[in-house]
């Protein structure tokens, strides 16, 4: 959520930050116009009511002690009809507030200055490749005929126990899916500084809306109405929300979070050879990774989250690029926003395996989240970051399509040997 301040003081900003992100109806900001306008007006008419109040409630005790009934009387009508004129002005000013509220969560966040202006994912800018890709003296497979071949993986049967998008892992492929979410979460805690958290996998309204899945969202999640619960489609959800409605110390940040926790997302419309295989699941795990900072430290925080990320990748030897996100293809709640993919051999394409965010006070406004610094009394909202460290399904492709042998068995990266138990998959 934009601060109300910058919405009713810089709206044309508001107005171009829209249509940089592919908004191109900005009506809402004159919406939140009117009815801040409409909000502080109904405040101010309160405010008047209340002192008008206080002063007949002085004029009726000193009439009294002056033996002046009558007098008195007609003041306490007066009262009275203040009384049910606040009242009327307090239900007007909840659902003004509640409309103005509402209309706050429809505006996405502004851009940082230095994120390109852009359309589309061709306009996404990359700011880093590895110089040598692998190659082959022999055509390289996909990483969905490997799994078959190899019993990693087994798709027909989770489509039919499930549906499409929510495979098995057996084998070595449950064994594989194990290392790496312990090797990410060592990574995270014990060279990271990370604390370790592991998170619900089902949230409320309130949580998904605190960090911006609703209502932008509500189609990529499953929901369970009976309940009103939602399945997360991350754990940057639940791993944020652990901090609503909380004043932190200064003195206690950064706070540094990581979770490991499955995630579901509904990924309605998906098909083709793009998604195929572990490209695209309903269902898949990944380590979160998130930040809390204070706003002077947060784009510094982002380069640091970035580098954790890519610290992984470099471990594992997987060649990857870096992207940095343009304003179009950036996404609702981000200021800033890079992407991480990893080069698959086999598929001779690049498959995002991280997104690595600065929200600025973007999410913490909506969820509450704010720190007081020492020596001051009013408190302000920190800055959240998130990044993935890392999804798995994407990891798994490229380590089996790039560690591939002549025989099509598997080479590990030895940094997993010691989290797998065997170095090697087939032959």
């Amino acid at each position: 959520m934009i601060d109300i301040q910058i919405i009713r003081t810089e709206p044309d900003r508001v107005r171009e930050a829209m249509k940089k992100k592919g908004y191109d109806d900005t009506r809402i900001v004159d919406t939140v116009i009117s009815l801040d306008t409409k909000r502080r007006t109904t405040v101010t008419q309160l405010q008047e009511i209340q002192t008008a109040m206080n002063t007949i409630s002085k004029e009726i005790g000193q009439l009294f002690r002056d033996g002046k009934q009558e007098e008195a009387q007609q003041k306490k009508a007066e009262s009275v009809k203040l009384k049910e004129q606040q009242k009327e002005l307090e239900e007007l000013s909840k659902t003004i507030q509640e409309k103005l509220d509402r209309a706050q969560l429809d505006i996405p966040n502004i851009p940082h200055q230095s994120v390109p202006v852009g359309k589309t994912p061709n306009e996404n800018q990359v700011v880093f490749q590895t110089e040598n890709l692998p190659t082959f003296e022999f055509p390289p497979l996909p990483h969905w005929e490997l799994t078959l071949m190899h019993g990693l993986v087994d798709f027909e049967r989770g489509s039919k126990v499930t549906g499409a998008g929510f495979p098995f892992y057996t084998g070595k492929g449950a064994r594989l899916q194990r290392a790496l979410i312990n090797f990410f979460l060592d990574m995270a805690t014990e060279e990271g500084g990370y604390t370790e958290i592991q998170a619900p996998l089902f949230v409320n309204a309130a949580s998904a809306t605190g960090t911006g899945q609703l209502p932008d969202k509500e189609d990529q999640m499953y929901e369970i109405t009976r309940d009103e619960l939602f399945a997360i489609p991350t754990a940057e959800v639940p791993l944020t929300n652990f901090l609503r409605e909380e004043i932190l110390s200064q003195k206690n940040l950064p706070i540094q979070y990581a979770g490991y926790t499955s995630c579901f997302r509904r990924e309605a419309g998906s098909h083709g050879k793009q998604v195929r295989g572990l490209n695209r699941l309903h269902a898949f795990d990944k380590v979160e990774l998130v930040h809390f900072v204070e706003p002077e430290k947060s784009y510094e925080a982002l380069e640091v989250l970035r580098e954790d990320a890519e610290r992984i990748l470099n471990k594992l030897g997987l060649p990857y690029q870096r992207l940095l996100m343009c304003t179009g293809d950036m996404g609702f709640t981000q200021a800033k926003k890079y992407d991480l993919e990893v080069w698959a051999a086999g598929q001779q394409r690049w498959l995002e395996v991280s997104s690595i965010s600065n929200f600025e006070a973007f999410q913490a406004r909506r969820m509450n989240i704010r720190y007081r610094k020492e020596g001051e009394k009013k408190p302000q909202y920190v800055h959240t970051l998130n990044g993935s460290g890392l999804a798995l399904p994407r990891i798994v492709a490229a380590l089996l399509e790039n560690g591939q042998q002549p025989d099509h068995s598997i080479v590990l990266p030895k940094v997993l040997h010691e989290y797998t138990g065997f170095d090697k998959i087939g032959r």
